[in-house]
């Protein structure tokens, strides 16, 4: 059986640019993988993301050694083991996902006992910026069920209650991205009590949050960089209570679904969320969401171009993509 591995870097352009504390982005860096067996593709797409040390080049670097175990037909379920949890085994994890179901005539959503994923209330996000443009785009954003405002320690009252004024039909979730520390926390404790806040993510570092422990707070704390696999969950129960699922940080869907499984089991409630990404990363990351509490997988809203036949956004819902699109037999071979 012949099977051959093919890595591609692609820069996916961004209609506006996103900003968070880290700095701003005006495209994302994603790597595609595709595994080519006797006329059938199955592909998935990571984020490389620097704060882990990743980057497309190293990404691609772990991969490529993996071209001779695949065409020498090393069965699949053996490749995990040659690569950390992260962006390079998400992407190659969620290919095998998705060739089996082609090869096989059997759905990822039947393999999983599920039903398909259907459409679902995913965050909108207002990425940092003055307070008079988190405003406007909390304005455009208004109708959505649920907005996520990207917030860092210079002026936090202000900046969100801007966004919370605007869209007041709206529930919120806060997102430092590690920029805060307990001062700051403390600072916004009663902005965060005033609103309709779901969550406050990773406010303090996740190396510096010995100050959560135990922490009380008028809104649930949210673990994102805290929690990458399964093995982290003992070092937080008693610093946050819901954990943030990205397939990027898990490594893939396989791992994914496991960690789900045991953040339910150890008392925690999921979200699932995601990079700035096309919908061939968000496809597989549907299936951890409908069975989450909270979703925040608009990345692909973010691009001036998603791929043919990608998820819909409308209203603040996200739409699973077109049959055939990933892990399904809608269609055989490369997906349009």
């Amino acid at each position: 059986m012949l099977r051959t591995l093919i890595i591609k870097p692609e820069s996916l352009p961004l209609r506006t640019p996103f900003r968070i504390s880290r700095g701003v982005k005006t495209a994302t860096e994603v790597v595609v993988v595709e595994l080519h067996e006797e006329g059938l593709v199955g592909r998935g797409e990571c984020v490389p993301y620097p704060r882990y040390g990743e980057s497309c080049a190293n990404v691609i670097a772990q991969l490529q050694p993996l071209e001779a175990r695949i065409a020498a037909g090393e069965p699949f379920d053996n490749l995990a083991g040659y690569l950390p949890a992260g962006a390079a085994r998400n992407a190659l994890d969620c290919a095998i996902w998705d060739l089996l179901a082609r090869r096989t005539g059997q759905t990822v959503a039947e393999r999983l006992g599920r039903e398909h994923p259907a459409s679902l209330a995913a965050a909108i996000t207002i990425g940092l910026d003055s307070v008079g443009a988190m405003r406007a785009a909390a304005q455009q954003a208004a109708g959505s069920p649920i907005i996520k405002v990207k917030l860092d320690a210079d002026d936090a009252p202000a900046r969100f209650e801007a966004v919370a004024e605007a869209a007041q039909g709206s529930q919120f979730i806060i997102d430092p991205n590690e920029s805060w520390n307990i001062a700051t926390l403390r600072q916004m404790e009663s902005v965060v009590a005033r609103y309709r806040v779901m969550m406050v993510e990773q406010p303090l570092p996740a190396d510096a949050d010995e100050d959560l422990r135990d922490l009380d707070y008028p809104a649930p704390i949210c673990a994102d960089e805290a929690v990458h696999t399964t093995d982290d969950l003992d070092a937080i129960g008693d610093k946050y209570s819901v954990v943030n699922i990205k397939l990027d940080k898990t490594g893939g869907l396989t791992e994914a679904l496991r960690l789900q499984a045991a953040a339910r089991a150890g008392g925690f409630q999921v979200m699932t969320g995601c990079m700035i990404c096309s919908s061939l990363s968000i496809a597989p990351a549907l299936f951890i969401a409908s069975a989450s509490d909270f979703a925040d997988l608009d990345g692909p809203w973010w691009l001036a171009q998603d791929r043919d036949g990608g998820c819909r956004f409308e209203n603040g819902m996200i739409l699973p993509p077109r049959p055939g699109f990933w892990g399904d037999l809608g269609m055989k071979g490369e997906a349009e």
